[in-house]
């Protein structure tokens, strides 16, 4: 009787043990799928904040050399 009591806590440690590391697991995954998500967001707007800055970049340069074609008299 006493070795299947035991053997019935066994069973219960070794269950709770693994939904404690089953739990464990997912709460991580959790926190590796946020960080994730986060540094894609922070990596998108970083990538829209320079195509942003080479597109306002390119077109005050296309305004510059074109207000000194006109300038010089090369473009009307």
């Amino acid at each position: 009787m006493a070795g299947k009591g035991l053997q019935d806590l066994k069973q219960q440690v070794e269950g709770a043990a693994q939904e404690a590391v089953t739990s464990a697991g997912t709460a991580v995954q959790q926190v590796v799928d946020q960080a994730t998500e986060t540094g894609q967001k922070a990596m998108d707007q970083v990538a829209k904040t320079t195509q942003e800055t080479i597109d306002k970049t390119a077109n005050q340069a296309s305004e510059t050399f074109s207000g000194f074609g006109k300038k010089f008299g090369l473009l009307k």
